[in-house]
């Protein structure tokens, strides 16, 4: 586990066998310093950005009884946005704190398809995400001067306190009858820091305020964590819209690509055996009259043809929907599935009732992808299927005693596989180490 002052972030690896505690470490690690930068930049910037937006929106507001004061209005709402990828970058550099981007304004809608300025304009004026830069923009000041005061005044005198053994001996060289630093006074004469007992309790008292202050600079810093992702950052909301809109098109795109695959099938498999069996209906036709036992020997050619046209348009039915599944449900069609795998497969359902019926279907073609891949790709010699109910979740997993080095993130079908279930909001693990064994488990909400 990483230390409470190691640096953090992505790739971050905790360092080990460090000779000092974490708190002693803390004062000189590079991340109080980036946080104390990022607590004295705030200050002069938060000054001016609480300037601009005060004053920009006052003018607006101001100019609102005339023509110029929407324009003024979408002017200052702009800079707001402006200054807040301005805070998310210094967050980002100093505080090492990762915000999204919020969504862009969209100044064409369904009523007004035609961008323009004052599209523009009342898309500034719409956005909740603008008014929440204004905000921090404004309320973002009174914090930075109370972080600011608080952290330069105990970092300073921390450092002070600890050095002052080493810069003591100025006060008595250069002032006059300040042998050190004054506590008080009383009738006229002063307490000092000055014998050899005090000045060390005061370099005591500075290391252990040294050492308290990296602490408080982190709590002044996660204030400002909470105030850069609550307000600039995006919305749930817009993230919720962002991921349906993501799901929509991976929906989309996957009834396109099924629509094209029946498409296909159904010109290159039974349609052009039909278009033949046609023919040789018309030749046998003829045959009969001329020669009966040629003809009989064509009729029956075309009835294996006809056979073979039935078998193919059952096969592309059950890939469109398999009746059993809607007959019976996911227990006897995944037995039904696992019998014409190549791999023996073991199936195990405890499921109390059934699912939403597009569920079911999604985990019917989940598993029947998964053990496609198995009989092509894993050289496994058993495959088991499991599938149960967890809380308002429906859960499956195959595994497999293949070679493993399965890999989602690779752009194989497991992929496309893992994009179909997170647009229902589904999850697809996939645990395959070289060697294997291979273990996929799929989670699907259980209504949808």
């Amino acid at each position: 586990m990483a230390t409470a002052y190691e640096p953090y972030g992505p790739g971050t690896e905790p360092r080990r066998g460090s000779l000092l505690p974490a708190a002693l470490r803390a004062p000189f690690e590079a991340r109080v310093w980036r946080e104390f930068l990022y607590l004295v930049l705030s200050f002069p910037l938060s000054l001016l950005t609480f300037c601009y937006a005060i004053t920009m929106l006052a003018l607006g507001v101001g100019l609102l009884v005339t023509f110029l004061g929407i324009p003024v209005l979408g002017v200052a709402l702009a800079g707001c946005r402006g200054i807040g990828a301005m805070e998310r970058a210094r967050a980002r550099s100093l505080l090492r704190l990762e915000v999204a981007d919020p969504e862009p304004v969209r100044s064409t809608t369904r009523r007004s398809p035609k961008p323009g300025p004052f599209a523009w304009v009342g898309a500034l004026l719409r956005s909740g995400t603008s008014w929440r830069h204004a905000l921090y923009a404004v309320i973002h000041l009174p914090w930075a001067i109370f972080a600011f005061v608080v952290s330069m005044v105990l970092w300073v005198n921390a450092w002070g306190l600890l050095t002052y053994p080493l810069w003591q001996w100025v006060l008595p060289t250069y002032t006059d009858n300040q042998p050190g630093i004054q506590l008080f006074e009383v009738d006229g004469r002063g307490f000092f820091l000055d014998s050899p007992l005090e000045i060390a309790a005061t370099s005591v008292v500075g290391a252990l305020l040294l050492v308290a202050t990296p602490f408080l600079i982190r709590g002044l810093t996660a204030v400002d964590r909470l105030m850069v992702s609550g307000l600039l950052g995006p919305s749930r909301l817009a993230e919720r819209v962002w991921e349906l809109e993501s799901d929509r098109g991976t929906v989309v795109d996957t009834a396109a690509a099924d629509l094209r695959r029946i498409e296909r099938d159904l010109h290159d498999g039974a349609q052009a055996r039909l278009v033949a069996l046609a023919m040789d209906l018309g030749l046998a036709k003829e045959k009969l009259q001329e020669d009966p036992e040629a003809g009989a020997r064509m009729v029956e050619e075309a009835h294996g043809e006809v056979k073979l046209a039935l078998q193919e348009l059952r096969d592309l039915a059950r890939g469109i929907h398999p009746a059993i599944l809607t007959d019976r449900g996911l227990g006897p069609s995944l037995s039904a599935l696992a019998a014409r795998c190549t791999v023996p497969v073991r199936v195990s359902v405890d499921l109390p009732e059934r699912p939403a019926a597009a569920i079911e279907g999604i985990a019917y073609f989940t598993v029947s992808e998964l053990l496609q891949n198995i009989s092509k790709h894993s050289g496994a010699r058993t495959a088991t299927v499991e599938v149960w109910r967890s809380d308002d979740r429906l859960m499956l997993q195959v595994c497999d005693d293949g070679r493993g080095g399965a890999d989602a993130r690779a752009g194989s079908g497991l992929a496309g596989l893992a994009e179909r279930l997170d647009a229902v909001d589904g999850l697809l693990v996939v645990h395959s180490p070289a060697g294997g064994p291979t273990s996929v488990t799929a989670e699907l909400p259980w209504r949808g």
